[in-house]
C-alpha cells in the first residue's frame, strides 16, 4: 500500500539521456558508465541505483537519468551529471517482482494519488523527482522476478 513518507534531501551522480520508450533497457545497460566514473573519483555511492524520470512522453520520450545517491556533490562530466534529489514529502510504494511490472506499479501509484488528491511535484510532463530505486543487486539476486524496487514520487509542498 502506498504511503507518504518524509525524506532528506539526497546528493546524486548519474548519467542523462533522451530516451524512446522502448529504448529504456538499452539505457539502463549503460549504467556501469556511471560505476566506472565513480571508481575513477574514489567515490562511493551511500545507497542502492536508480532511475529518474525527468520528462516523461510517452510520444516525444523520455529525459531520465540512471545513478547513485553519494555523500558529497561534485561537478559532473559529459553525459555524467550531478545534482540532489529535494527534501520532501514522496509518495512511496515498493514493488516485488519484474522490472516489467514496474509500469502497472506506477499507474497504480498515480491512480492512488489521484484517490487521496495528491499533488505531485510536476509541470505536465516535468517532474521533480520521479524515481524507481532497485533495491536488488543483479549479482546476488539473478533472478529479476525476485527484485525489489521502490517508486518515489515527490509531493507538491
Amino acid at each position: 500500500m502506498p504511503e507518504i513518507v518524509e525524506l532528506e534531501e539526497r546528493p546524486y551522480v548519474a548519467l542523462r539521456g533522451k530516451v524512446a520508450m522502448d529504448g529504456i533497457a538499452a539505457f539502463a545497460d549503460r549504467m556501469r558508465e556511471v560505476i566506472d566514473w565513480l571508481a575513477a573519483k574514489e567515490i562511493a555511492p551511500n545507497d542502492a541505483p536508480f532511475f529518474k524520470y525527468d520528462v516523461v512522453d510517452m510520444d516525444a520520450g523520455l529525459v531520465m537519468e540512471i545513478g547513485f545517491p553519494v555523500d558529497d556533490l561534485r561537478s559532473g562530466e559529459g553525459e555524467i551529471v550531478t545534482g540532489v534529489l529535494p527534501a520532501g514529502r514522496y509518495a512511496t510504494v515498493s514493488h516485488h517482482g519484474h522490472p516489467d511490472g514496474l509500469m502497472a506499479a506506477t499507474r497504480d501509484l498515480l491512480a492512488w494519488g489521484e484517490e487521496q488528491g495528491v499533488e505531485w511535484d510536476a509541470n505536465g510532463d516535468h517532474w521533480t523527482a520521479r524515481l524507481e530505486i532497485y533495491r536488488s543487486d543483479p549479482r546476488e539476486v539473478p533472478d529479476m522476478n525476485d527484485w525489489d524496487t521502490d517508486l518515489q514520487f515527490k509531493v507538491k509542498d
